[in-house]
């Protein structure tokens, strides 16, 4: 096969990454939260019911901002019963995914798991803005972050929290733009009531950070438009707009598949351009950047019949997806996607954390484990800090259904504040290995640390309850610096880490 070919240039650079790309997403959905993060009578759970098995993974997986409690869920969320003692918390219908709401775990147990994971976990606050409005956020609002002297500050104290949760970075509700979602608005609603609910968050604390809902996906029909309305009316008052995507074969189309990446550039680059427009249209200087505050491989096109057949259960097996080798290969190219965006794509969520469509598994009284997709987020995400290199590849191509040509080659790489150099790369190729050359003009580099592969003969093969490692990454022989550039040969279908110093 030709070699792929591209040039590192410490001179030509995309933007620094932001932790926050690293973030993560718990929704009262399934089994996420009841059995995943908490489960009090589980052999690891701590005083507070949190499972220390999986705390242990989620600190290795690297998340960092965590967004909260949904999701469609939150378009029904009474924030008030999820607050207080446990045993006077009502039992509610959650219309979103037709099961029962305990509210045992709520807005206290979130922020202690956050503190469990380390200072590196973050809190993201959702607000309901499918059947609320602005004075249940503003609430919301006082109870979490006021300090005291106020009824709702004080009732906070009261409930066991004395020091304010301060939390900064803030959902004005979620996907209001999809028929599907409780309270659905159009553009033109939507946009007047998160206007409202922003301007008056921020006469409280002017300081805090917003995401306005952009389009639940590009194919929605009223893409675009969507951003643009949404945006005339909340432009000054809100830091970013969300973006929401996720993939799967249809049909057996795996090379498609393996390409969905290409799509979610497209995505990105065509929000940033629409944004970029409203804000030239308003001579603003402001520029929004963007949230993909959802984003996975995920099964989809199952899910509705799994939530039909529910009759109002607790913590039911939901969205459990258990991922190959080719779904952790795709996931590794959208975390490339979102690296190659570092410079407007400042916040990002994984969906989700445990359980649901995620990459950390769990049995009820048993053991957690990792799911193939595990790999690629963790390594990022310990590897992918610092300054993204602008990566232009030179490579063979091969033919899709969905998105025509497409490269076999996605790649990207981070230079770190010691110089070092992480680059990640996914070969497509189903069936043949990809030999890379890379350039190194500028840079002091003179090691291979490391070539890690994650691929396998089976392309479907995946970590179980029963095999739990059957599938983790493996070290790549032969990978060498030479001529003043990196040599190396990518696997067929795998997800690649190489890193030099």
């Amino acid at each position: 096969m030709r070699t792929a070919r591209f040039t590192l240039d410490p001179a030509f650079t995309v933007g620094d990454v932001n932790p926050r790309l690293f973030g993560s997403f718990v929704e009262h959905l399934g089994r996420c939260v009841y059995t995943g993060v908490f489960e009090p009578d589980h052999p690891t759970a701590d005083e507070a019911g949190l499972r220390q098995d999986v705390l242990e993974l989620v600190r290795e997986l690297g998340v960092t901002a965590i967004r909260y409690p949904g999701g469609n869920f939150v378009s029904g969320y009474k924030w008030e019963d999820s607050v207080g003692p446990v045993e006077d918390r009502p039992r509610r219908l959650d219309l979103a995914w037709r099961s029962t709401e305990t509210n045992r775990f709520g807005l206290s147990e979130y922020i202690a798991f956050l503190k469990k994971i380390g200072p590196q976990a973050e809190p993201m606050m959702a607000v309901n803005l499918g059947t609320r409005g602005v004075a249940e956020a503003l609430e919301l609002q006082e109870y979490a972050n006021h300090p005291s002297g106020t009824a709702l500050s004080d009732l906070r104290a009261e409930h066991g929290d004395k020091d304010p949760f301060g939390i900064r970075l803030w959902c004005l509700g979620n996907e209001m733009d999809g028929p599907w979602q409780t309270g659905h608005k159009t553009a033109e609603e939507y946009g007047r009531v998160a206007a409202e609910t922003a301007r008056a968050m921020r006469q409280i604390d002017p300081g805090l950070e917003l995401v306005a809902c952009g389009s639940s996906g590009q194919s929605m029909e009223t893409f675009a438009e969507w951003e643009a309305t949404v945006l005339k009316e909340t432009y000054d008052l809100v830091d970013y707009i969300s973006l929401h995507a996720y993939y799967e074969p249809l049909d057996g189309d795996v090379d498609s598949f393996l390409a969905s990446a290409v799509d979610m550039e497209s995505f990105i680059e065509n929000v940033v351009a629409t944004c970029d427009h409203i804000g030239a249209r308003l001579k603003s200087k402001k520029r929004i950047n963007l949230s993909f505050d959802e984003w996975n491989v995920w099964y989809l096109s199952r899910t509705d019949a799994e939530v039909s057949a529910l009759d109002w259960p607790e913590a039911p097996r939901l969205l459990e997806d258990n991922y190959s080798v080719t779904d952790a290969v795709v996931f590794g190219s959208l975390l490339i996607a979102l690296l190659r965006h570092a410079d407007r794509v400042t916040v990002a969520c994984l969906a989700q954390l445990v359980n649901v469509i995620a990459p950390i598994m769990t049995e009820p009284g048993g053991p957690a484990w990792r799911q193939t997709t595990f790999f690629p987020f963790a390594q990022a995400s310990k590897y992918g800090r610092g300054e993204v290199l602008d990566v232009r590849v030179d490579s063979p191509t091969y033919e899709t259904k969905k998105y025509g040509e497409a490269d076999l080659l996605h790649a990207t790489a981070v230079r770190a504040e010691d110089g070092s150099v992480t680059v990640f790369a996914v070969n497509r190729s189903r069936t043949e290995s990809l030999p890379l050359d890379v350039a190194l003009n500028g840079l002091d580099l003179t090691e291979v640390v490391e070539h890690s592969a994650l691929a396998d003969a089976d392309p479907d093969a995946r970590n179980t309850l029963a095999e739990p490692e059957r599938v983790v990454p493996h070290p790549v022989e032969g990978t060498a610096l030479r001529d003043g550039g990196l040599s190396a040969v990518l696997e067929p279908l795998s997800w690649n880490v190489i890193r030099l110093r």
